[in-house]
């Protein structure tokens, strides 16, 4: 059964339902289809989807927020034959371009240090992930899935909703980003698990009046500022962290997290190879069985006790004058500052020191980036220090709570932000 916001949905409406569908659009029995998908209503989407997977085709899902001109043209870089939009007559794209006979789930990457690329996992694959995540990953076997995040990305639909109903539970899907009425629900479940974004949990957390708690909430997606962290911990009685990439799913899990960068203990149906130590850290390079290695460009290590920590991405580390910067120790420091509410850090190009730290920050009030460069001033090496600050409304997240540097640098050089106010050191 699946609850969606106030309605539960048991197996035979979904079981009838995804045979109707079938029918409807011509799935076969053994269907070799690349199909895309965008429904506005969450429950026609996971009809489908069930109907797609059931008959061994590929699935592309796409986000119902998504306009159709955009959606179209994410189908056909999919290489899918046909797309689904908010209608069971489905628009003829051409052929097929991998019509195997191995059906797949297809997502785009996050597109956050390149150009977007087509994911293609096997429902094989993913069901293999799905039964070392349920078999090691055992502390919610007596808690109630709510998932307040998209069910067409992986970590709503994999983690979140295959999860749960291969555990014989019944998820709670929360359609709407009102926190107050996440909140009522959250209240009103029993033992809830709380899968979001980082920045939802974050809201949460603050909204929450002392003394009361999350009973557990479950992190992904980018690595948690301290501040935020330190928060979520706080008003959650249990705190769990994921950690993986579009190529593998899934890669870790931490049942207790003490620290945002502990991603936690490798599924045992994956291998990992990394650094040991902080000094020595290296990229995380991940295995399936014999398959070719997964180059995830996060740079990490991995402890004696084997917990895998995340230390930045390759691509989001700034080299100035030879000395390593990573981004979170500068947002770190940032976003301790009395007001600060969000910051990100940057690479921008420097002709002495070859690369310099800019930051973008977000603030409750007006903040001087002389105060801010202080502030950074006691808390920071010199050549951590932003050389170019600037306050905007909002510091630019994705849906999914991940911030893109590439794309705050490209924008930042078009000129999109605020100019540097009085003070501000260039």
């Amino acid at each position: 059964m699946i609850r969606i916001d106030d309605r539960l949905y048991d197996e035979s409406y979904f079981g009838e339902t995804s045979a109707r569908l079938a029918a409807e659009v011509g799935l076969r029995e053994r269907d070799t289809g690349r199909y895309a998908v965008c429904f506005a209503e969450t429950v026609d989407w996971l009809s489908l989807f069930f109907a797609i997977r059931k008959a061994g085709a590929s699935v592309l899902p796409i986000h119902p927020g998504t306009p159709y001109p955009a959606a179209r043209k994410l189908a056909i870089g999919a290489g899918c034959d046909r797309l689904f939009y908010n209608s069971l007559t489905a628009e003829v794209l051409g052929e097929a371009e991998d019509a195997s006979p191995q059906g797949t789930l297809l997502q785009m990457s996050s597109g956050t240090t390149g150009a977007p690329k087509c994911i293609a996992r096997s429902w094989q694959e993913i069901g293999a992930e799905i039964e070392s995540y349920v078999r090691t990953f055992r502390e919610p076997e007596d808690m109630t899935p709510v998932i307040a995040c998209p069910t067409t990305h992986s970590y709503g639909l994999i983690c979140g909703i295959l999860v749960a109903l291969r555990r014989g539970q019944t998820p709670v899907i929360v359609n709407t980003g009102n926190p107050k009425y996440l909140l009522k629900v959250l209240r009103e479940t029993e033992r809830p698990l709380l899968y979001s974004s980082p920045a939802i949990l974050h809201t949460l957390a603050r909204l929450l009046p002392q003394g009361e708690q999350i009973h557990a909430t479950m992190t992904s997606g980018t690595l948690l500022p301290d501040p935020w962290f330190a928060d979520i911990r706080a008003k959650s009685q249990f705190m769990f962290q994921q950690y993986g990439c579009s190529e593998s799913g899934c890669i870790a899990i931490n049942p207790d997290v003490a620290a945002a960068g502990d991603m936690g203990f490798v599924l045992p149906h994956l291998s990992a190879e990394t650094g040991s130590s902080f000094e020595d850290a290296g990229e995380i390079v991940v295995r399936n069985g014999d398959g070719a290695p997964i180059h995830t460009r996060d740079l990490g290590y991995r402890r004696a006790d084997g917990m895998l920590v995340f230390v930045s991405r390759l691509d989001d580390m700034i080299n100035v004058s030879g000395l390593n910067v990573y981004p979170k120790d500068v947002e770190d420091a940032v976003m301790a500052m009395p007001a600060i509410t969000d910051a990100v850090a940057f690479r921008k190009s420097d002709r002495f020191a070859g690369e310099r730290v800019a930051l973008l920050f977000s603030a409750e009030v007006q903040v001087a980036p002389q105060a801010v460069r202080e502030w950074c001033s006691r808390h920071l090496a010199g050549h951590q220090l932003p050389m170019e600050i600037l306050q905007v409304d909002a510091v630019p997240r994705q849906a999914n709570g991940k911030i893109s540097r590439r794309d705050v640098a490209a924008r930042h050089m078009a000129g999109e932000f605020n100019r540097p106010m009085a003070g501000a050191a260039s």
